[in-house]
């Protein structure tokens, strides 16, 4: 995973999470989605990604 891509999970995640925790009710869905993209930015996997053949890594290329 690239960093921006940890970065906006995180701070995604982050917000899901408190307002599940704040709102509780119909939000304990978003604090769930929360947790999941939590761990995926800690990990550094995500099996959506995975599945789709998709990586937000740059490419290098050799010269």
């Amino acid at each position: 995973m690239a960093l921006w891509d940890v970065l906006v999970r995180i701070l995604v995640g982050t917000m899901l999470v408190y307002l599940g925790v704040e709102k509780g009710g119909v939000f304990v869905v978003s604090t769930f989605v929360g947790v999941v993209l939590l761990l995926t930015a800690i990990t550094g996997f995500c099996p959506l990604y995975k599945i789709a053949g998709i990586s937000s890594k740059e490419e290098t290329t050799a010269s």
